[in-house]
């Protein structure tokens, strides 16, 4: 059983590392791993505060912004974030940060991680790309939100949460362009190809780890399932 956790960079480095949640959170996933010898887990790591903080200072000094520039600035900050994964995973991930998902060995330990890729496309597509290569059971979005609304709570004072959603549905909540650093719960681009190739995702807010022992658990959970 293979099961992909696009883990936001808002949950691993919101400003700066979190040193407690992540402890938690290795523990957690160490627990499933020696229960159970089957399970394996991919976890695509986003850029988080390191991300937001260089593509501000390259925005503020160039006076202007090309997409491909902050775009490679963010990605990265992927790279650092995954690499602290990797190397906290200990003995579990035997092999190097993945960057191209299209360009990926057979899962040779218990645990793999993965970062950004190339311009164009986030850590989310880049984990649903994995996610059809090693035919996973589900893909986990974790971020700073429990749920999926209607439209952003924020702006919306009616916005509404969802508990589940059809692809189509949720593509129009989002819609189909990909911009660096936008906000938004599940990439456009990445939820185009997971509607191509019938993957459930499931978003849920990733500092809530007894939700998440639930979620891996095949409990009862908070968050928002797009089938």
């Amino acid at each position: 059983m293979v099961t992909v956790i696009s883990l936001g960079g808002s949950i691993v480095a919101p400003d700066k590392v979190d040193i407690a949640f992540l402890t938690e959170f290795v523990k957690l996933i160490r627990s499933f791993i020696e229960a159970d010898s089957s399970r394996r887990f991919i976890f695509v790591v986003g850029g988080g505060g390191p991300a937001r903080h260089w593509q501000n200072a390259y925005r503020e000094i160039n006076g202007g912004i090309k997409d491909d520039e902050a775009d490679w600035i963010g990605i990265m900050a992927t790279r650092l974030n995954a690499q602290l994964i990797k190397a906290v995973m200990g003995e579990w991930c035997t092999q190097e940060v993945v960057t191209n998902p299209c360009q990926v060995d057979p899962l040779t330990g218990r645990v793999l991680v993965a970062a950004g890729w190339k311009p164009g496309f986030s850590t989310d597509y880049d984990a649903v790309l994995l996610a059809e290569r090693f035919r996973a059971d589900a893909l986990i979005n974790l971020s700073n939100i429990e749920k999926v609304y209607t439209a952003d709570p924020k702006i919306d004072s009616n916005a509404s949460p969802i508990d589940k959603i059809s692809w189509a549905d949720f593509r129009v909540i989002t819609g189909d362009e990909w911009v660096p650093g936008k906000n938004v719960p599940f990439d456009p681009v990445a939820s185009r190809h997971a509607e191509k190739i019938n993957l459930k995702v499931i978003c849920a807010a990733g500092r809530n780890l007894d939700n998440l022992k639930k979620i891996l658990s095949g409990e009862e959970f908070t968050g928002t399932t797009i089938y």
